[in-house]
């Protein structure tokens, strides 16, 4: 292996795994799959599912607005954007295992540290940029550049399988953080949250590997053989046809893609929040506020190996619009219901909407990385964070300074639902890029020189 072309020693402990270390049939890369699964249950679970549970007992003791509290999240999306900068290279040159081991006690410090505050400005720090800092390091950009690396044919199927880590999180620890603070209290519920982030994610990061090539093995599982009778030219060309993140960033279809997810997923950043006090605002009780994010996260869990499968066969932009204009119509017939009391259709709103939100994960790696190749994923997709993040990050303090000045949510939620609407419309335009420069059509190198 060309010392340009590789990490300069076995990065973080990341030790060679030869075929021949390996059960024949159990490809690697399944393992990374289960670690997948698990690290965005905690990262996108201690982001984004416990967040609402809290809102109201912080915000009643320690006399904020929702607004206020809320702006945490607004702020941990420009921090999301900020280390999604340096995530997405450094997954690129050498794997994600040192990245889960610091951001796994980052996070347990940010948890354990909000169990503490007593001043907003504590709240912004811990919760805005540490927490979500620390997710960054363990979640779905590690995980699903490390996966679209690791599988080529089948990569719409495993993504969507390591993504109902996400959803499971919303069937979990959204109701059993509501139990836990209204058992314990917000600041215990705090602590014992920290203590299980680290026990889970520090051994898991032991599995974390950067690249088949690396240990001799080919993506899909392909053996030598297979692909020396040609098995693996999805993969090979794949490779050789990826564009750098400049070549990327210099097509139309990158900002296309940018705006129409950042868009299309603007319902998930705000209903995670809000959807707890919104419910209870209606006169719910908070046991069935919570149980309204379970019953949106579980057709979102099941539904994303769906959606996974059905990318390998059905042109990923329709399947997007599909998911987002499913999204636009559960937000509006949510308000609606609400309005009218009409529980039975609050249900299937929020059931809907789940079976929306299954697809977003899944479709957009599955795009990024059909577009743009696996080669240099990680350092493509982190170009595109801060744009999403930037265009997302306004939405959840905006719903709560609506309903501070309004009383309600309605007319946030419904201009969710038509920017919703309008990645609808932009996904289904998006044009194919330019493939790769010819130059990198050829044999596989064993790994990525930086970028």
């Amino acid at each position: 292996m060309d010392a340009a072309e590789s990490p300069p020693e076995s990065p973080a402990g990341e030790s060679s795994i030869s075929a021949a270390a390996v059960p024949r049939r159990l490809y690697y890369g399944y393992w990374l799959l289960s670690a997948g699964f698990v690290a965005q249950f905690v990262a996108i679970g201690s982001q984004s599912y416990i967040f609402g549970a809290f809102l109201n007992p912080m915000t009643e003791e320690l006399d904020w607005t929702r607004s206020e509290y809320t702006l945490a999240r607004t702020i941990g999306q420009f921090a999301m954007a900020a280390a999604g900068l340096y995530v997405g290279g450094h997954v690129d040159r050498h794997g994600g295992r040192r990245l889960m081991q610091v951001g796994a006690v980052l996070l347990a410090a940010a948890l354990l540290g909000c169990s503490l505050v007593q001043e907003l400005w504590q709240w912004w720090l811990l919760n805005g940029l540490a927490l979500t800092a620390g997710a960054a390091m363990i979640g779905n950009l590690v995980v699903n550049v490390t996966l679209a690396k690791w599988f080529v044919e089948k990569r719409g199927r495993v993504i969507g399988v390591a993504a109902m880590g996400v959803s499971f999180a919303g069937v979990v620890l959204t109701p059993l953080t509501t139990v836990l603070i209204d058992a314990v209290g917000w600041r215990d519920a705090w602590r014992v949250l920290a203590f299980a982030a680290v026990a889970i994610v520090l051994p898991l990061s032991l599995l974390m590997r950067r690249t088949p090539e690396d240990h001799g093995l080919h993506p899909d599982g392909r053996s030598t053989e297979e692909v020396a009778r040609g098995a693996g030219e999805v993969a090979a060309r794949d490779f050789a046809s990826s564009l750098t993140r400049r070549e990327a960033m210099q097509t139309r279809a990158f900002y296309m893609l940018v705006a129409a997810f950042a868009l299309g997923a603007l319902s998930i950043v705000v209903m995670l929040v809000q959807t707890i006090p919104y419910m209870t605002d209606a006169g719910y009780s908070r046991g069935v506020a919570a149980l309204m994010v379970s019953l949106t996260s579980v057709p979102s869990l099941l539904s994303k190996p769906v959606w996974g499968y059905l990318v390998e066969s059905i042109d990923a932009r329709k399947l997007a619009a599909t998911g987002f204009a499913l999204n636009a119509a559960s937000l509006l017939l949510i308000v609606l219901s609400v309005r009218a009391g009409a529980t039975p259709l609050i249900f299937l709103g929020f059931f809907t909407l789940g079976l929306g939100w299954g697809g977003l994960i899944p479709l957009q790696e599955v795009i990024w990385a059909s577009f743009f190749g696996r080669r240099y994923l990680g350092s493509v997709r982190s170009a595109g964070m801060p744009f999403t993040l930037t265009l997302g990050a306004a939405a959840p303090f905006g719903a709560s300074v609506y309903f501070d000045s309004v009383g309600d949510y309605n007319g946030a939620l419904l201009a969710i639902a038509g920017a919703a609407v309008v990645a609808t419309i932009l996904v289904l335009v998006i044009p194919s890029p330019t493939a790769g420069a010819e130059a990198r059509r050829g044999a596989l190198p064993e790994a990525p020189p930086p970028v």
